[in-house]
This record gives structure tokens, sequence and C-alpha cells, in this order.
């Protein structure tokens, strides 16, 4: 028997299977896969349309009857928010009068129970093939984005914002809380922009102590400084021709923002050590949780920089302003840890839904991250019951900040604690912390914190 494989053009087509029967799912999966789709299943209809969200398939297979909502059911849904997505539905033999009426309805076509691999391929081939072309374009002008999981308005007004302005080389800054995702959204830009075949690098200013900065961007020379016994190359040489991500850019201290002003100015780098300047070629995107007019106002951030980092900026919305996206990335975070754990759950019941959609999320994505994972490992029953997420919330140890956060709340209680033993007497005080007076008092300023506060009277 010959075998029908798709085009190379085709395969790498993503389907979406639905079915609540897991052995035919696991099947047509496998047959799917072995062709060169990619493949995604779902085991109710409720679960693809969740999937679609994040998928983004050229092709939605689903089983005719199931409980709950049905194959037509299903089929109305995508038809209303993605009408070109076509739509086969499998059926019985006892059900072909009903397939019959949904090709009349719209349904690109149906098969039936029990079907060959080869009729099976085939028809799937045909119902890609047919797509609109610029459908397929649209898709595949999509995967910029596809990490980014979202149906909120607002979060689609911003990817659009930023496929715009990934087109040009300009220097763009990230505002947002922690936790939103902002080094995803970066990487998205960097994917739609045309340096997408070159590196994306990431750093996070505020991990990095002030003293290794300007070796970890610009390099050192051997013997440069103690421990430096080889040349090495920084993130800018290493990510030359690509995208540098500074994240918490507004913990950059201030003795290094003047030398990455002329880094950017100049387009060059002198690495430490070295008489010698480098050229570089590397697209600047910044991002910080802090205000940073307020900091050029305190003095502790250049304004300077601030204009050559801000050409355009685009704010990152909290999770609270993006509700109807908790469902999804309620589910997607609940798969992930479900198949790393190699745990049977399917879902959230309607009740642990509401109560996640209805909670205020100080510490956002990173939050909802870290609940789902929580109730995933203490749940013993396929869906997460409301118990489970009441009780995460409720623990302190699902809100973990991050190092930088924690980084900063241990110096200025530090700090506070010095200033409060010493009466505010600062020479006293950068003795015991065994600082000098002018780097104590940069402390101090990036803390706000202000020493007369704490001489007593």
């Amino acid at each position: 028997m010959s075998k029908i494989t798709p085009s190379p053009t085709l395969t790498d087509s993503k389907i979406l299977i639905v079915d609540d029967d897991p052995s035919l799912l696991r099947l047509l999966g496998i047959r799917l896969s072995a062709a060169g789709y990619q493949v995604e299943s779902a085991k109710n209809a409720k679960m693809a349309l969740g999937r679609l969200e994040s998928f983004h398939p050229q092709l939605v297979i689903s089983d005719l009857k199931m409980e709950g909502m049905d194959g037509m059911a299903l089929f109305e849904q995508i038809r209303a928010k993605h009408p070109h997505i076509p739509v086969i539905i499998m059926t019985a033999h006892g059900t072909i009068p009903d397939a019959i009426n949904a090709t009349k309805q719209g349904v690109f076509s149906f098969l039936t129970k029990p079907f060959e691999s080869k009729e099976l391929l085939a028809i799937v081939e045909q119902a890609i093939r047919l797509q609109p072309a610029e459908l397929k374009h649209d898709q595949a002008d999509n995967q910029w984005r596809e990490k980014i999981i979202s149906r909120s308005t607002i979060m689609e007004s911003l990817l659009q914002q930023s496929k715009q302005v990934a087109k040009s080389d300009f220097s763009l800054l990230i505002h947002s809380q922690s936790g939103t995702g902002k080094e995803l959204l970066a990487k998205a830009i960097h994917l739609a922009s045309p340096r997408h075949n070159e590196k994306f690098t990431a750093i996070n200013c505020a991990a990095i102590p002030e003293q290794l900065l300007e070796s970890e961007l610009f390099g050192h020379t051997k013997g440069a400084f103690t421990g430096a016994e080889k040349n090495h190359s920084g993130l800018f040489q290493a990510t030359d021709g690509g995208t540098l991500f500074l994240d918490e850019i507004g913990d950059m201290p201030m003795s290094f923002q003047v030398k990455l002003l002329r880094a950017l100015q100049e387009r060059e780098i002198r690495p430490v050590g070295s008489t010698q300047s480098i050229k570089v070629d590397v697209r600047i995107i910044s991002a910080t949780h802090k205000n940073l007019q307020q900091a050029i106002i305190d003095k502790t951030f250049r304004e300077d920089l601030y204009y050559r980092l801000n050409v355009v900026e685009l704010v990152l919305p909290p999770l609270s302003e993006r509700r109807e996206d908790i469902p999804l990335l309620a589910q997607h975070f609940l798969n992930q840890s479900a198949k790393q754990s190699h745990i049977n759950i399917s879902g959230f019941s309607q009740e642990a839904m509401e109560i996640l959609i209805s909670a205020d999320w100080p510490g956002n994505i990173r939050q909802l991250q870290n609940v789902v994972e929580q109730t995933v490992a203490l749940s013993t029953e396929p869906l997460i019951s409301e118990m489970l997420v009441k009780s995460a919330l409720r623990d302190k140890a699902t809100i973990l900040p991050s190092f930088a956060q924690a980084r900063d709340k241990f110096e200025r209680d530090y700090l506070a604690k010095l200033l409060k033993i010493t009466a505010g007497n600062v020479s006293q005080a950068a003795k015991i912390a065994q600082r000098n007076r002018t780097e104590f008092y940069k402390l101090l300023n990036r803390h706000h914190l202000s020493a007369e506060a704490f001489r007593e009277e």
C-alpha cells in the first residue's frame, strides 16, 4: 500500500485534536506527529478553546459526541472567533446524517470511525492546503509572539504597538510591575525585528554587583584586576548584531550610568583594562519597575541616559488589568506542571477558577505560576479544588520575591538598622558597614533613607 505523506511545506502546520477517548486521542497524535505535523490534544471542548489561544492551529479535528460541549458546539465557537480555521468532525457510523448536516453548516469535512491513516492524512492535507493564503501568512507572522499567552484587548494593543516598533532600531523602555513578563515581551520584540536571526541576551542589572557590572557588559583584558586571568568578551561584544535586554535598569549604579551612556552614544565599548575601543552594533531594550522620572529628581538616575534609553516606552499591564488572561495562563501553567511531574490533572473546578480570576495578584504572573504549581503538587483529584487555591493564596511562601527585590529589602533594612544604632551618625555607620562615607551616602540615596531622620534630639 502506498503511503501518503504531506508535502514539506505543510508538515510544519499545527493541528489541534479533540476527543474524550484517551486511546483515540493518543493514536491520532501518533499518526499526525509521524507525518510531521505539530500536534496538540485536548480531552474536551472547553480545554480545546483554551488551547486555541496559545497554540494557534491551522486545523481542528474534533469528535462529534463528547460529554459537556459537543463537537458542533465547539465548531460554532471556533467559527465565531476564528472563522478561517477549518474543522474536521469525527463521527461514528450511526451519526453520519448529523455529520452531513454539519458540513452544510460550514464544517470542512467529516471522518467516519474507524478510518485509515491514508484517509486521515489526505483530508488533513486538503484542509490545510485550502486555507486562505493570507491566513497562513498571518499565522506564520505571529510566531514572534506565540509564547505570550493572552486574549485581552489591552495586551493585543500593546503587542501591535510592540510589533510596529520592532521594525526600527530605536531603544525601547518597558515599564511594568515585577512579575509581569518584561523579558518575555523583550524577546518577542527581538523575534519580530530584523535582528531576529542574531543573538538575544538578557541581564538583570540589579543582580550584578557594581564592581562586576562593567566587566560583565564591556569585558576585560587579562590582568585588568585580581582574578582576571584571561581576556573576557562582555555581553555587548557577545551580542553584536543582536538585541541586549537590560532588566531593572533603574537599579544601575550612577557611577556606571555615564559609561553606558557613552557606549550608546558612540556605539563602542572599552573593556576594563584596555586602551582600545571596540565598535559594537547592539539594539538596546531596557526595563524597570521603578519611576525613573522620580529617580531623576532624586538624582539616582541620569536624565540624559533616560532619554537615550526611552525613545519609545511600552507599558506592560499588571495581571489585575488583564483578568481575562488568567484562565489561559492558569491552564498553561497547570499543563506544564502536570506534564513535568507526570500528574494526571486536567483543570480547575469552576469555584477554583473564579477565585483565581478575582484574586489581587500583587506578584502578577510569577505569583500565579507559583500558586498553580503548588496546587498541582498537592492535588489528589483530576480537578484543582477551591480549597487548594484558597490555601495557596493564603500561603505567604507562594509570593516569593525576586533575588533583586530580596537584596533591596535586605540592604534597606540593614542600612536603617545601622542608622538607628548610631543615631544617624553616618561616619560611624559607614565604619561598621566597612564602606567609605561617599559610598555609604550613595547607598542611603538609593534606598531613600535620610540620616537626619534617625538623629536624636
